[in-house]
């Protein structure tokens, strides 16, 4: 796996897709992890839509934003990360969906949504030999790229609720926990340089229990292990903050990627 593997000869060629790994990247992530389970509860039980409803309407404005995502052919900060908020709801809406709606337990949808992931990343590597998001410059890579970030999600979410509720650990120590987790990978990464692609996959995959866990801190009722802000102030709080990290990205323009 080489990050410096260039796009093949075929396909729709595009500018990379994808923005350059800073920390307001990670920051924007977690952010974006937060409000996608804070507002999935926020439709789902707030506004009494039901997961059901929930999930119909979110996934139909997900379709739409994730079909306005590829037909651009460049790396556009606004269009991205509503994609990655869209996705981090609907990654949700999936756990939940199995977990809630048809009552299949955490400790199988966790495995399952990992095995699941494995395949999609095997899948990728044999087709484009290559799972680096420095070189999303086709539709095809993009598909791949953007089918394992929804199963990141759906696992994240599953793995998260596995920790936080059906081990009793409370959301805090959950996120303490996880937070532990994507340290550890900081430190295999940086001081023990471990493989830049791998690290990155397995922080990707740990940032959305560690978001999710905050959320929920910061969202639910204090009799539930939480600070008691609820959904519509948690969300609306973090959504403010996505909106100026990437305003400041759209003007700044420093997280563009190099043509690969």
């Amino acid at each position: 796996m080489n990050e410096l593997d260039t796009a093949p000869p075929y396909g729709r060629q595009m500018l990379n897709k994808v923005p350059e790994v800073t920390i307001c990247f990670w920051l924007i992530k977690i952010l974006c992890t937060t409000v996608g389970e804070t507002a999935a509860d926020l439709l789902n039980e707030n506004l009494g839509l039901g997961l059901t409803r929930t999930t119909i309407v979110m996934s139909a404005l997900f379709i739409a934003v994730l079909a306005v995502q590829f037909r651009v052919r460049r790396y556009v900060p606004g269009i991205y990360w509503l994609t990655v908020v869209m996705i981090s709801i609907v990654g949700t809406l999936i756990t939940d969906n199995l977990s809630d709606g048809l009552g299949v337990p955490l400790e199988l949808t966790t495995p399952v949504f990992a095995v699941v992931l494995a395949a999609t990343f095997a899948l990728w590597y044999a087709v484009e030999k290559t799972l680096s998001i420095h070189t999303i410059v086709t539709t095809r890579r993009e598909t791949f790229y953007w089918a394992a970030i929804l199963f990141t999600f759906a696992l994240g979410t599953a793995a998260g609720d596995l920790v936080s509720e059906r081990l009793n650990l409370g959301y805090w120590v959950a996120a303490l926990a996880f937070g532990g987790l994507l340290l550890l990978v900081a430190i295999a990464r940086f001081g023990l340089k471990a493989n830049a692609i791998l690290t990155f996959w397995v922080a990707y995959i740990l940032t959305r229990p560690f978001g999710a866990s905050i959320g929920d801190y910061l969202s639910q009722a204090r009799g539930d292990g939480g600070l008691g802000l609820g959904t519509i102030v948690t969300s609306a709080t973090f959504l403010v903050a996505i909106l100026a990290l990437v305003a400041y990205l759209a003007i700044g323009r420093n997280d563009q990627s190099a043509p690969a």
